[in-house]
């Protein structure tokens, strides 16, 4: 039996430059936001305006969740050199992400729990204060979108292909693809969050301007019962994506049958079995595995399990086991 890592782990592994971009622009999206939220609240006093003021405290909301993600990414880059945490500490800025979700969940209660209330007890709007003050918002929203959409524009979706050919005794190469998801959930969070916002506002500004133009009070707690329930189908994506990498729900990702179409060969002579598998993640485009195999190959080791997984390089980790049969 031969036991073999296929590469040295190091903390710092999992916290590179695109996560410090993306810490710089959570921060200056949370101070524009909470700016932002000030003006409303603030606005919403001095104009009398109940929409305002709601406006400014469902912000806050978002605020709470945007702190949330930039401060996961501060405390994952604090703890990045801590031997306590054995695959370093990217899965902070996961658990950030999917409580972000949480508080995504809760404001789309909020806001479906508020338009009910308006349906059935309509308020008086100040359609003039509130209209202006919207607009900002939105153009606010905006400008914070771009911002973390540049921050993480480098890596969504993208193609990559290998050209390896297989050990054991009988090479041949071959080429394979596939779309692999490299989305930085917490910075996602954030995103998802400020979006949600924007949508609030141009629901409220389509709803101001048929309440001003034409006196359709119902049309607002309508178009927020709209933004809510498209606030959760996201926050429950969110969530979904995020859980799963908490749980370590990864043996149906392609890289899993990657390593065993790598390691496993022919009912020859030489016959080589994978008998137990786990593969988890353990940075954002980073895969950890430990496999047992089970061969009629002498000359079968580690050294050759090491070659045939080398051209995965999202395989970082790997711990193998060789059993010869008789």
């Amino acid at each position: 039996m031969h036991t073999h890592d296929l590469s040295a782990w190091t903390h710092e592994h999992s916290f590179g430059p695109d996560n410090s971009a993306a810490e710089r622009s959570t921060r200056v999206v949370l101070y524009v936001t909470l700016a932002m939220m000030v003006l409303e609240i603030v606005a919403g006093w001095w104009f009398n305006s109940m929409a305002l003021l709601a406006d400014g405290w469902h912000m806050s909301s978002h605020a709470l969740a945007i702190g949330l993600s930039s401060w996961a990414y501060g405390l994952a880059r604090r703890l990045s050199s801590d031997a306590r945490y054995a695959f370093g500490t990217w899965k902070i800025e996961v658990l950030g992400g999917y409580t972000s979700a949480l508080l995504l969940l809760g404001v789309a209660a909020l806001m479906a729990f508020q338009s009910l209330q308006r349906l059935l007890h309509a308020q008086e709007i100040h359609y003039r204060e509130a209209l202006p003050v919207a607009v900002l918002g939105l153009v606010v929203n905006i400008v914070c979108a771009v911002i973390l959409a540049r921050a993480g524009g480098h890596g969504h979706h993208h193609d990559h292909g290998h050209h390896h050919a297989h050990t054991h005794g009988h090479d041949h190469g071959h080429d394979h693809g596939h779309g692999q998801q490299h989305a930085d959930l917490n910075l996602r969070s954030a995103y998802v969050h400020v979006v949600a916002d924007a949508l609030t506002s141009v629901l409220a500004i389509a709803a101001l301007i048929g309440g001003w133009l034409y006196g359709w009070a119902w049309l607002d707690p309508l178009m927020g019962l709209a933004g809510a329930v498209l606030v959760a189908l996201w926050a429950r994506r969110l969530l979904i994506d995020s859980g799963k990498v908490l749980l370590d729900r990864e043996m149906d990702h392609p890289v899993v049958e990657e390593i065993r179409a790598a390691v496993e060969t022919g009912e020859d002579a030489g016959a080589t079995r994978i008998s137990d598998l786990h593969v988890w993640r353990v940075g954002r485009n980073a895969y950890a595995c430990a496999l047992s195999l089970v061969t009629h190959d002498r000359a079968l080791d580690a050294a050759a399990v090491r070659r045939a997984l080398s051209v995965h390089e999202e395989i970082a980790h790997v711990t193998v086991e060789v059993h010869l049969c008789d």
